[in-house]
């Protein structure tokens, strides 16, 4: 069995949760989703934010795995993760193709045809679309532009041409 560290970060509605269950699939390999790690999910109201502490504790847990594959959009708290990665996959996804994403992400749960442990509400998407704007188009520019993982990372349009990359 061979092993691999992967590390997905890029925009809401990019599609890392999509690539993350399809590589994971693919490679035989655990997946997390770091929303499960920032964000206090039994919360009664949306967007409470886990302790710091819970939240380095388990991502510290899962890198130390043999094999795994990450995904989220935060930066600052994860750097174990990325430092510890074979790989760290940034998704590029054109900014109208998340947006509609996150809109249609949205319908679905509150319609209930998609199950959810999110309670979201109409600002709190409106907010998340301006932070994910501000994000794509400046924040995680200026990320790679300084990285000390440039050697690391794939960078990709189109999350499906990732399944085209010799990742081991």
């Amino acid at each position: 069995m061979f092993t691999i560290r992967i590390h997905i970060i890029g925009g809401s509605g990019s599609g890392k949760s999509y690539i993350a269950a399809l590589l994971s699939g693919k490679l035989g390999i655990p997946h997390y989703d770091l929303d499960d790690i920032f964000w206090h999910n039994q919360s009664n109201e949306y967007g409470v934010k886990a302790s710091e502490e819970a939240r380095d504790r388990q991502l510290k847990k899962i890198i130390e795995f043999d094999s795994w594959i990450v995904e989220g959009v935060f930066r600052a708290w994860v750097e174990p993760s990325f430092a510890a990665a074979d790989k760290i996959v940034v998704l590029m996804t054109p900014l109208p193709v998340q947006e509609e994403r996150i809109w249609k992400r949205y319908e679905e749960r509150i319609t209930d045809i998609v199950p959810s442990k999110k309670r979201e509400t109409l600002e709190g998407i409106q907010n998340l679309l301006a932070w994910n704007k501000e994000y794509n188009l400046v924040k995680l520019p200026d990320l790679i532009s300084r990285w000390d993982y440039k050697d690391k990372m794939i960078l990709v349009r189109d999350n499906l041409d990732l399944l085209e990359f010799q990742l081991i």
